[in-house]
């Protein structure tokens, strides 16, 4: 059961990085989201940067979110496991 468990946060928090990172990368080929992949990486993502924006100011034209999204899973991400 313990490995299962392990497996699947393994997965969750994986899934969210790339879809992090995907979304960043959209951001720069495809500003305006009019490509199919962007309203799915938007659901995925949005609950994660939203609460993160609300608390970190803007800096100009640089988004900072999904940076310091990536090192708030990868910190939740070790904590987890060292608890498992």
């Amino acid at each position: 059961m313990n490995a299962f468990l392990v497996t699947f946060i393994e997965l969750l928090f994986t899934i969210f990085y790339f879809a992090i990172l995907g979304r960043v990368i959209l951001s720069w080929i495809s500003p305006r989201g009019n490509d199919p992949v962007s309203p799915l990486l938007y659901q995925i993502t949005e609950p994660i940067l939203k609460p993160i924006r609300q608390v970190v100011p803007p800096l100009g034209m640089f988004d900072l979110t999904p940076m310091i999204a990536l090192i708030l899973l990868t910190v939740i991400q070790g904590i987890l496991f060292r608890s498992l």
